[in-house]
């Protein structure tokens, strides 16, 4: 679906008048001839992200506008998963987990270490980073050359949130990071379909590209020397817990 194209650490995603809805930074729906995906140097300073995508963007000839995420995972690891309909775009990097610890429930385990739920609730320094240490993300880009409604391309998210989510907290213990961005798109000239859940087609196909896609990203990204995912929120350089008590109560009939 998409034509990629990765030049001066951004990564174009082409396909010409795609309709998107973006959860990243000046996101929501568009339609766009492209999306983008950038990496941003150690220690990046910028405020203003619309300004600094342009600029990049622009630098790295890339004319067309249309949403962009933005993460410190390199390029290099990103990777592309298809299927059916569904085409997925996936770099992750989970240098700044975003843990939520669920009762007794032991999650699975991870890349070179074990989750543990009993730490700090919070992590943070300041300083330099190893690109094998800095602040990581798990941008998604998902596709479908079929015509979604409205409701079916934002549900898109949810699936593929979902998707993301499981096959984190499999591989590495945690449901996220704490900058996670995904951009959905679907073929305004495709087969329309009403729905995008999980039993549809479209749903089916974009879990299993994002967990493929994200696995992939995940294993080039940590299976080079030197480099391993956080073992816990407390070894990592930046990170939380959602370790609080929300107060529960039940919804009385009038």
């Amino acid at each position: 679906m998409f034509e990629a194209t990765v030049d001066e650490g951004v990564c174009q995603l082409r396909r010409p008048g795609t309709r998107w809805l973006s959860t990243g930074a000046n996101g929501g729906e568009s339609v766009a001839d492209a999306a983008y995906n950038l990496t941003v140097p150690e220690g990046w300073p910028e405020t203003d992200l619309a300004a600094y995508v342009r600029e990049h963007r622009d630098r790295a000839g890339f004319a067309a506008d249309g949403p962009a995420l933005l993460t410190g995972v390199d390029q290099t690891h990103a990777r592309r998963a298809r299927r059916g309909p569904v085409e997925v775009i996936a770099t992750a990097g989970v240098s700044n987990p975003a843990a939520l610890p669920v009762g007794d429930f032991e999650p699975g385990p991870v890349f070179d270490g074990k989750h543990e739920d009993d730490e700090p609730n919070r992590r943070s320094s300041e300083g330099s980073q190893a690109d094998s240490e800095r602040v990581g993300t798990v941008n998604l880009v998902v596709g479908t050359t079929r015509a979604l409604a409205p409701g079916a391309l934002a549900n898109l998210v949810a699936v593929a949130a979902e998707a993301k989510a499981a096959t984190l907290l499999a591989a590495t213990g945690f449901p996220g990071t704490t900058t996670d961005a995904v951009v959905v798109g679907c073929d305004p000239g495709g087969d329309p379909a009403a729905f995008s859940g999980s039993a549809t087609v479209v749903g089916d196909a974009a879990r299993v590209c994002v967990r493929d896609a994200v696995l992939a990203s995940l294993e080039s990204r940590y299976s080079a020397a030197n480099r391993r995912a956080p073992e816990s929120v407390a070894a990592a350089e930046y990170g939380v817990v959602a370790d609080g008590e929300a107060t529960v109560s039940r919804l009385t009939p009038r």
